[in-house]
């Protein structure tokens, strides 16, 4: 009886702690976001901190998408670019020094999107080849300079992932290491990172003024915001 009581009291002691080391996380603070909701959303070629020196239009290349599906205009990006171009801003760092009422007067978005590649590549190893893409976003209103959105995503896709066996991992990296030669799977891994940055329930994207569902998903959040 002893031995049960004590194992009883453990139980209890233990699953206390568990209770007391979870607290419930906080809602990510919509409030800014919600009193500029932006129609339009001008996207920037990233900012590029990698060794991979095509990273930010491989990027940018991603992004129009998703961000569209959530319900924005998002400026075409091949337009900017060129405009950008001919008016002598030809790098990613030059465009975004551009002030914001200057961005305003020319294209007129509702807000900015500043992108930042922290990491970009496939790292090759004897058994294993290891694709990373880190991933920093920042949303910004075009009147008021205020951030109301922002969001930072680290995805790594290794080619040993539900392989078993050294031989079959082996095997995987080797096959992965020739296909890159001809399909780069930073993009794969890049759109999979889109998912998670723009389409997560906690922080993702709010739906937009554009998107069916825009009036309903609102709703919910001035409700969690309460």
């Amino acid at each position: 009886m002893k031995k049960i009581s004590l194992i009883i009291v453990t139980l209890f002691i233990f699953f206390m702690l568990i209770g007391c080391s979870i607290t419930p996380k906080k809602p990510y603070n919509y409030k800014p976001f919600l009193q500029k909701m932006p129609t339009s959303i001008l996207v920037l070629p990233p900012i590029n901190h990698s060794l991979e020196v095509n990273a930010p239009y491989m990027y940018i290349s991603t992004v129009t998408r998703p961000i569209a599906e959530k319900g924005y205009y998002v400026y075409p990006v091949a337009v900017i670019d060129a405009l950008m171009r001919e008016n002598g801003v030809t790098t990613p760092e030059n465009m975004h020094q551009i002030p914001l009422k200057k961005l305003k007067e020319i294209i007129d978005p509702d807000a900015v999107l500043y992108l930042t590649i922290k990491e970009w590549g496939t790292q090759y190893k004897l058994i294993d080849s290891q694709t990373i893409i880190n991933i920093s976003a920042k949303l910004v209103d075009t009147e008021s300079g205020t951030t109301i959105w922002q969001s930072t995503k680290r995805m790594v896709k290794s080619s040993s992932e539900n392989r078993n066996g050294i031989a079959e991992m082996l095997v995987a990296a080797l096959i992965n290491q020739v296909m890159s030669n001809f399909l780069d799977p930073s993009i794969d891994v890049a759109r999979i990172l889109n998912k998670n940055m723009y389409y997560n329930s906690y922080n993702g994207l709010l739906v937009g003024k554009l998107h069916p569902l825009h009036e309903e998903k609102i709703k919910e959040i001035n409700e969690q915001n309460e």
